[in-house]
């Protein structure tokens, strides 16, 4: 294996490359956050999410500034139709670029009051928009605008773009920040990065059974990330999941043993899958944007 794979269980040798290299694709970024791949173009778009600005990269045309500013813009998804829907933190909402180009608030209330500052999201295959809301918004100066804190807690809501309707299914976390389902979308795997700026607070991924789509229970406590927090998460198609932590991309089988770590230099936020054959690791770590190929793909769309 590379020095840049630490095996735990050997069960990680099926899904790394034995001459896999992490490449560095591009820097300049204040704190890398929410990449997504674009296959029409093979490119990146990622968030700086502390520098207020949404980037994009290929190996064609190299870095490129696609919004100053971004509003916060953090976490990245796209929709059934293929468009950009992103986690504005500054607006306090989830916004959509449309096919025009413009970009419009899908919403950003919840029962009459204002959202915290969503953070991360996935489009669910029924086209319902899942994301999480933690303050970092309101409560850190380089991650929004401020304001006031108006929900009685940090939630992970439910939002159907076609009726509007938005419900909050998971109410028991104190930070919750990256999220994913599994392969068959009957899991719904979310991270809590309370320790983040609270003493003794989480830093672990819990689980839930989501329930006829549109509703969880029967959740319990995945793993424990450990350096760091459990940031940005994604699965495989094995249901095995990857996720940031301060000094890698830890990765854990279904059943909740670490498989391993893929070592970055430095401290990673999040990742998603990509390439031709969905198996190319695009990590966000710092200032910077990495990649490294792997044998196994990524199940998001």
């Amino acid at each position: 294996m590379p020095e840049t794979i630490e095996i735990y269980d050997d069960r990680l040798r099926s899904l790394v490359r034995p001459n896999a290299s992490l490449q560095k694709l591009a820097n300049g970024a204040i704190h890398s956050e929410g990449p997504l791949y674009f296959h029409e173009d093979d490119s990146v778009v990622w968030s700086d999410a502390h520098g207020n600005r949404l980037l994009r990269w290929s190996n064609r045309d190299g870095v490129s500034v696609l919004r100053d500013p971004s509003d916060y813009q953090s976490g990245n998804y796209r929709d059934l139709e293929g468009r950009l829907v992103a986690c504005s933190s500054g607006l306090r909402a989830i916004i959509r670029r449309d096919d025009d180009g413009q970009w419009q608030v899908l919403v950003d209330r919840y029962q009459g009051k204002r959202l915290n500052s969503p953070n991360d999201l996935v489009v669910k295959s029924d086209g319902t928009i899942w994301f999480t809301d933690p303050p970092y918004g309101i409560t850190e100066p380089n991650q929004g605008y401020g304001g006031e804190q108006e929900q009685r807690g940090c939630f992970v809501y439910r939002f159907d773009p076609v009726t509007g309707e938005i419900d909050a299914i998971v109410t028991d976390m104190v930070r919750p920040n990256g999220l994913a389902f599994s392969p068959d979308e009957n899991l719904l795997y979310v991270s809590d990065t309370a320790a983040f700026n609270i003493p003794d607070g989480p830093h672990h991924i819990r689980v839930y059974e989501v329930v006829n789509g549109r509703r969880v229970t029967n959740d319990r406590v995945f793993a424990a990330i450990d350096p760091g927090q459990p940031d940005g998460l994604r699965v495989d198609e094995y249901g095995n999941i990857f996720t940031s932590s301060q000094d890698s991309v830890q990765v854990y089988a279904p059943d909740g043993t670490r498989l391993g770590k893929i070592l970055v230099p430095e401290i990673c936020a999040n990742l998603t899958f990509g390439g031709v054959g969905r198996d190319r690791l695009f990590i966000t770590a710092g200032t910077s944007l990495y990649a490294i190929d792997l044998n196994t793909r990524g199940v998001q769309r």
